[in-house]
């Protein structure tokens, strides 16, 4: 796929996704619309959704405000500044997912995810979300690894 695909899939799944757990599900008109994707929405619940579509297993968070003298706590902090507070995080990912399979998906708040963030790395921290990465060098040895807990469930939607 290309990234377009990859986002127009993710995108659907995730509103897939809401709309089996109940939820109705209202796409936003245009293309790249800032804050949010869709919008689920359950008796007086309104949840604003940004979905993230990734098919290299992450997603390039943080990143772009990790400069040169600034830590990835810091750059962690600075992505947070940006999100609103309301919104929630879908992140699927299609990574080694066959043709007609589900492809993985997750659900968390920005909150959630800066603090993740600032875990990565044996607690230095980094700047993108990896579903499941390992790096085992000499001098430096971690893993990456979304929280179990941040699966899409129904009652992790409801719960979020």
């Amino acid at each position: 796929m290309t990234q377009r695909q990859c986002e127009i899939a993710a995108e659907s799944y995730a509103a897939w996704l809401l709309a089996q757990s109940g939820y109705d599900v209202l796409v936003q008109y245009g293309a790249n619309q800032p804050q949010y994707d869709l919008v689920a929405v359950r008796g007086d619940r309104f949840l604003p959704v940004s979905v993230k579509g990734s098919q290299d297993g992450g997603w390039m968070l943080a990143v772009r405000y990790k400069e040169k003298g600034v830590s990835y706590h810091e750059a962690a902090n600075r992505w947070l500044a940006t999100q609103r507070e309301d919104v929630v995080f879908v992140f699927v990912q299609f990574i080694n997912v066959a043709l007609c399979a589900a492809p993985r998906a997750y659900i968390a708040r920005p909150q959630e995810i800066a603090a993740h963030l600032k875990t990565q790395a044996s607690g230095r921290g980094y700047g993108s979300l990896q579903e499941d990465y390992r790096r085992d060098h000499p001098g430096s040895q971690y893993g990456h690894k979304v929280p179990a807990d941040w699966a899409f469930s129904a009652d992790r939607i409801d719960a979020i």
